[in-house]
Parts: structure tokens; C-alpha cells; sequence
């Protein structure tokens, strides 16, 4: 095995088998083909995952949610908060052997802030940022800001990557073509074949951080000379060649699958809690109808069984729980403020609340994506609800790609099913319906004052 941990945010049913294959390569089925090597392009958590092994970030997060030091070895704050210099570690390369430098970090970060949110506030409120020499960078802002170093070191795509300084100038709206990272893998051109696999080799010039891996932060130490990534659409087929010794390693296991993987002693299920976990919701369209009048988005608080859901999956305790929270459960800010109204759903109770409102039978489009297990069974879920609540609804099934083109728009859609990485939502500068609200993909809601 490998300690880097560059499978962020695994769910619930990662799978490891022991190998039946060369000595020194490991080879892993994750949640879908890496079609985006840009990890600056895409909010993917598939293209984050290639990038977290490709590239390196100047900070990264620990297991505590900590923001810890990374490609950086020293940095300091002036005494009045507007200017940061930040110097380099030794020995930092880039996989064609050239050094990483200042100047590197300058135009990663500059392209970087074109693609984030949290990116975007820094450099809204940034007077310079310049190298200083060949190592050390300097940020300078017009008013003093908290949100710098969580900023630079936080995992939610898109994650502020480094890259060498005339790839970062490609513009932020298009796609790089080359793919030189400083990370511990080297991306292989020559073996990627697009629909069958790719191939990372072990980067023999990287030097990690003395400190042991945490999570994201620490000494990233590849014990394997390859990483070859198979392209398996179907899950059962993958569980399979997982069973068979075929492959080590498979992110997510079908949820039907879980108890027949349980029994096999080559087998090692993983079930990752807190931060390392999913949590799913809804998002309305608060744009159009229906759910443009808050009293009947307020009927779903009643409406919504978690559990309900997460037995639809086929998912026991052992491996799922409801989480009523805005922050992830088992992060640093999981508060149970707020959710009162979730409490106790009933069909019962959501049809006395929708009949106290203005509703007038207008059609509720459920989008339902089948390509993926979790959205599409919570969509059904949801539709049935809705519909023995007193709802007009239409299910309208489609791919997630087109539920994705769907929801830009703020006619055409009613709500559907979506689920996150516990890092992300864990936090107010990151989950999506707080931090982000006014912004078209959490469904057209927008209240100014909760935006940080």
C-alpha cells in the first residue's frame, strides 16, 4: 500500500483486496473515469483526486481540520494583517526536473483564483502578489482577511494546485495540455488509454514533509512504483475483480454488495465517518414554482426521512446514519441548532403544512439521475413523498451531466437529489447553501447576510 491519502472523501463502502498481480503496482478502481487533468478547470472530485497525487499544494488539511504547512516551509503575517510572505521548502521539483519556484506559485495562484470561490474573495481584496526571489512569494491586501491561509489550504474544488509557471498562464477557461505536476505521481501520457486505464508512476525526485501523513498534510511516502487506474463503469463487475485479486483497491462498492464483500476474508471494507464521509440533501429551485414561496419549500423539513432514504439504499447503521445538521456531523462545527423542524418527519404533518399554504397543484419536476446510485434513489424516494403529501409531481429521469445543465437555469427543474464530501460542507466558508447561496447551483436562493 501507499500512505498518500489522495482518495479524499471516500463513501461508506471502500473496498481493499490483496493483490494477485505484479509486486510494487497497485491497481484501483475509483468512483468514475478521469476524463478533467485539469484539477483547476473542474469542480470534480475525480479531477481533485487525480490532482492531489499529480500536484502539491502549498498548505493542505490534517484529520483535526487543521491547515498545516505543505510545498511552504516558513510563512509570516505583518503586524497589521495586510501582507503575508510565504518561502518554499528545499528541494521542490517539478517532474521534468526543472525547480519549483516563487514565480511558479504566483501564476498558479493567480490562475487558480479565476476558477475558486474562495479564491475569487482573496483577490478581490488583493493589492500584489509578487515574487520576491526564487523561493519566497509575497501577498499584499488591501484590507486584512482571515481567510487567507484556509484559503490556499483548503480541499474543496477547485483546490489551489500548484504548476509550473507557463502552464499556469493558460487562461482559467481553458484547459491545460500539459500535465506536469510536483507531486508524488507523474501523470504517464504514453499509458493512458482513455475508456481502459491509466498509469501514475511513483515520482522518484519528490521530497515529503519529515512530519508523518495526516490526512492531506504531512510526508506523503509512495511505497508503490505505479498506480495504474482501471476504467470499470459497472460496480458489480469491479466488486468482482476486486473478489477475484484482479485489482487492490475499489473507492466505492455497490451498497448491494456490502454484506457479500463483508464475508470475504481477502476483503477490507472501509467505512469512513466525519469529514471523510458524504452527506446528501435536496436542492430546490427557489427561482420558479413552487418553491419560490418559502412556506411550501418549508413543507419538505416536515416531508424528508433520512433514514427512509438511507434504507432505500440498502445502507444499515453499521454504514450510514442521519446526520441533521448544516455542518457535517463529527466536524469541528456540527451544531444541531436550527434543525428543529426535522425533527419528526410525517407524511401526515407535511399534508396539514402544504394545506395551509398557497399551493395550487402546480407540477413539482423531480429530477432523477440514473447514473449515479445515491441521486437516483433519492430522488424516488423523495418523489413518492412528495406525491402522497398532496404534490403534483413529475420524475423526469435523465443523466447527471444533464442534471447539472438542468440546474443553471431557473425554469425547468422543482429539486433533486445531491450529495458532498463532509470536508466540504463542514464548514462555513465552504459548504455550498451558506457560503455560496446566492449562486445558481444551490437552487436560486439567496440571502445576502449568511454569505461570508
Amino acid at each position: 500500500m501507499f500512505e498518500l491519502r489522495a482518495f479524499i472523501l471516500a463513501l461508506l463502502g471502500l473496498a481493499l483486496a490483496a493483490p494477485a498481480h505484479a509486486a510494487g503496482n497497485l491497481v484501483a478502481v475509483l468512483e468514475a473515469e478521469i476524463v478533467t487533468l485539469d484539477p483547476h478547470f473542474s469542480t470534480a472530485y475525480i479531477s481533485r483526486t487525480f490532482g492531489y497525487m499529480v500536484f502539491d499544494t502549498l498548505f493542505a488539511k490534517d484529520s483535526k481540520g487543521e491547515i498545516k504547512p505543505q510545498m511552504v516551509q516558513d510563512w509570516k503575517v505583518s503586524p497589521d494583517g495586510l501582507t503575508y510572505s510565504f518561502t518554499l521548502r528545499d528541494g521542490l521539483k517539478w517532474h521534468d526536473g526543472q525547480p519549483v519556484t516563487a514565480a511558479d506559485c504566483v501564476a498558479s495562484l493567480r490562475r487558480w483564483g479565476t476558477r475558486s470561490a474562495l479564491g475569487r474573495r482573496i483577490f478581490a481584496i488583493t493589492a500584489s502578489l509578487e515574487p520576491a526571489d526564487a523561493k519566497t512569494f509575497v501577498l499584499t491586501l488591501k484590507e486584512p482577511s482571515g481567510l487567507v491561509i484556509d484559503a490556499l489550504g483548503n480541499p474543496v474544488s477547485p483546490v489551489a494546485f500548484m504548476m509550473p509557471e507557463r502552464i499556469a498562464k493558460t487562461p482559467g477557461d481553458q484547459r491545460i495540455t500539459e500535465i506536469i505536476g510536483s507531486g508524488p505521481f507523474v501523470y504517464s501520457k504514453a499509458d493512458h488509454r482513455t475508456g481502459d486505464r491509466m498509469i501514475l508512476k511513483k515520482f522518484a525526485d519528490y521530497v515529503p514533509r519529515p512530519e508523518p501523513a495526516d490526512f492531506l498534510a504531512g510526508g506523503k511516502r509512495v511505497n508503490v512504483d505505479a498506480l495504474e487506474i482501471r476504467v470499470i463503469p459497472d460496480g458489480a463487475t469491479a466488486a468482482s475483480a476486486l473478489q477475484a485479486g484482479e485489482i487492490d483497491f475499489m473507492q466505492y462498492a455497490p451498497f448491494d454488495l456490502l454484506p457479500t464483500l463483508e464475508k470475504n476474508t481477502r476483503v477490507k471494507l472501509i467505512n469512513f465517518t466525519g469529514g471523510n464521509m458524504f452527506a446528501g440533501a435536496y436542492r430546490l429551485n427557489a427561482a420558479s414554482k413552487p418553491f419560490d414561496d418559502p412556506a411550501i419549500r418549508r413543507v419538505l423539513w416536515k416531508l424528508v426521512d433520512q433514514r427512509e432514504v438511507l434504507d432505500a439504499l440498502g445502507l444499515d447503521s453499521k454504514y450510514a446514519t442521519p446526520c441533521a445538521t448544516y455542518f457535517t456531523c463529527g466536524t469541528t462545527y456540527e451544531s444541531k441548532a436550527g434543525i428543529e423542524a426535522a425533527a419528526k418527519p410525517s407524511i401526515e404533518a407535511a399534508k396539514a403544512a402544504l394545506k395551509a399554504t398557497k399551493y395550487a397543484g402546480e407540477p413539482v419536476v423531480v429530477m432523477e439521475a440514473n447514473d449515479l446510485e445515491a441521486p437516483r434513489v433519492s430522488a424516488q424516494v423523495l418523489a413518492e413523498r412528495l406525491k402522497q403529501a398532496g404534490f403534483n409531481v413529475d420524475l423526469q429521469v435523465m443523466d447527471w451531466a444533464s442534471v447539472l445543465a438542468r440546474r443553471a437555469k431557473k425554469e425547468g427543474w422543482s429539486v433533486y437529489g445531491v450529495h458532498a464530501g463532509g470536508y466540504d460542507l463542514g464548514s462555513p466558508l465552504t459548504n455550498v447553501m451558506v457560503a455560496f447561496n446566492c449562486a445558481d447551483f444551490t437552487g436560486w436562493q439567496c440571502d445576502a447576510r449568511i454569505t461570508l
